[in-house]
C-alpha cells in the first residue's frame, strides 16, 4: 500500500516593494471611491489553501483555447498567438493550472452591457478564453488583438489595447490577475492604470514581447508573457478596471 502524499502549505515571501499598484492612485479617480481605508487583515494559512476546488481539464470546452473558432464565422481583426509560462517565485513551472483570459475586440469593444461606445460589436467574437499549463507551465491561446477604447478618466483618455489575465498557482488562493500590453504602445504615457505601478522594471513585465518564432506564416503574429506568481520577478496584480 502506498503511503499516503504529505500534504504541505506553500510559504510566501514579500514581493519587493513597487512591484504592485497602491490601492489609490491620484490618477486613476475611481480608486478614491473604492479603495480600503483600514489597514488590510492578512488571514492565517490553512489546510484548505491546498486541498480546495480544482479547477481541471473538466472546465475546458473545445475551442475555449482559440478564441477564433468559437463561432461559425472568423472574427474580425489581425490574429496572435500568445504563449508563455506560469511560475512559481522560484523559477519552477506550475502544471495543470487554469489561465482565463478576457478582451475587447479588435475595434475595442467587450461584450458586456455596460460597453456602448460607438463600436462595432463583432457577432463572431465573445473575448473569453481558458486553457490549462502543461507540465512546462505552458499555456497558449490564439485569439485577436484587442483595439484600444476610451473611457471617461480624464481627458480623452484611452486605455492601450490589453489582455486580461486570471491564474491561479498550485493553490485556490494563489489567483492572480493582471493585464498583458503590447510593445511600443503609444498611449502608455497617458495611461494611469499602467503607469500606477510604482517600479519601472516591474511595469515593463507587463508587456508582452513580440516573438517571430511562434509566429505563424500566413495566419498570426506571435507574442511570449510569462506570468510568475511571487517573488523578485512577480508578475503585476491589476487595478480593477472601471470604465466610468
Amino acid at each position: 500500500m502506498a503511503a499516503p502524499t504529505e500534504l504541505k502549505l506553500p510559504r510566501y515571501g514579500p514581493d519587493p516593494e513597487g512591484t504592485h499598484p497602491p490601492l489609490g492612485f491620484t490618477g486613476y479617480r475611481s480608486t478614491a471611491l473604492r479603495h480600503p481605508h483600514q489597514p488590510l487583515v492578512l488571514l492565517p494559512q490553512m489546510l484548505t489553501e491546498v486541498t480546495g476546488p480544482l479547477l481541471g481539464p473538466g472546465r475546458l470546452g473545445e475551442h475555449d483555447s482559440d478564441l477564433t473558432r468559437q463561432h461559425a464565422e472568423e472574427p474580425q481583426g489581425q490574429r496572435i498567438v500568445v504563449t508563455g509560462r506560469l511560475l512559481d517565485g522560484d523559477g519552477r513551472p506550475v502544471r495543470d493550472s487554469l489561465v482565463e483570459i478576457w478582451q475587447a475586440n479588435a475595434g475595442g469593444r467587450y461584450r458586456h452591457t455596460g460597453d456602448r461606445w460607438p463600436s462595432p460589436l463583432d457577432p463572431n467574437f465573445d473575448g473569453v478564453g481558458r486553457a490549462l499549463t502543461d507540465s512546462d507551465g505552458r499555456y497558449t491561446f490564439t485569439t485577436i488583438k484587442p483595439g484600444a477604447y476610451p473611457w471617461k478618466n480624464h481627458d480623452n483618455a484611452w486605455r492601450p489595447a490589453h489582455i486580461h489575465f486570471s491564474v491561479f498557482g498550485s493553490a485556490f488562493t494563489q489567483r492572480l490577475v493582471t493585464q498583458m500590453y503590447f510593445p511600443d504602445d503609444p498611449l502608455f504615457s497617458q495611461d494611469p492604470i499602467f503607469n500606477s505601478i510604482p517600479d519601472e522594471k516591474a511595469r515593463q513585465r507587463m508587456i508582452s514581447r513580440y516573438d517571430h518564432d511562434i509566429t505563424r506564416p500566413e495566419w498570426a503574429l506571435g507574442y511570449q508573457f510569462d506570468i510568475v506568481l511571487r517573488g523578485s520577478e512577480a508578475s503585476v496584480f491589476e487595478e480593477e478596471e472601471d470604465e466610468d
